[in-house]
């Protein structure tokens, strides 16, 4: 199997991993709803956001590490400004389309994950041009 299908794979790996497993209690304090009936108080209303925030920036990173691995195995390079644009547009991305689900109720968890599935192909796509 070619190692640029290998990279995508893993990058969906981290992401099922980031997104599921290790999202722990981030998964409510993201919810708009749980700091209403947890800490009504009106100094925790927007707490929910930085709770989004802070999850998009940790799949940020997640699916960035087999990025920077495959970089380092295979003694490829990635131009800063580049890196930095692709890496910030998912984290935030990533926040907006979680949001969409968890206060928003635009979409459901399909929608949401086939969502993050094309933010990490796109990126994938992307990272290989490229490198």
């Amino acid at each position: 199997m070619s190692k640029i299908i290998i990279l995508w794979i893993c990058m969906v790996f981290f992401h099922i991993l980031d997104d599921f497993v290790l999202q722990g209690w981030l998964a409510q304090a993201k919810q708009k709803k749980f700091w209403q009936e947890n800490a009504p108080d009106k100094l925790y209303r927007n707490d929910y956001r930085i709770a989004l925030l802070i999850h998009g920036f940790s799949w940020a990173c997640s699916v960035h590490i087999p990025v920077l691995i495959f970089c380092g195995i295979f003694e490829r390079s990635i131009p800063f400004l580049t890196w930095f644009i692709m890496f910030n547009c998912h984290w935030l991305t990533h926040s907006y389309v979680d949001n969409l689900k968890a206060n928003k109720h635009k979409i459901n968890l399909i929608q949401d994950q086939l969502i993050h599935i094309g933010q990490i192909s796109l990126m994938w796509l992307a990272y290989i041009l490229v490198m």
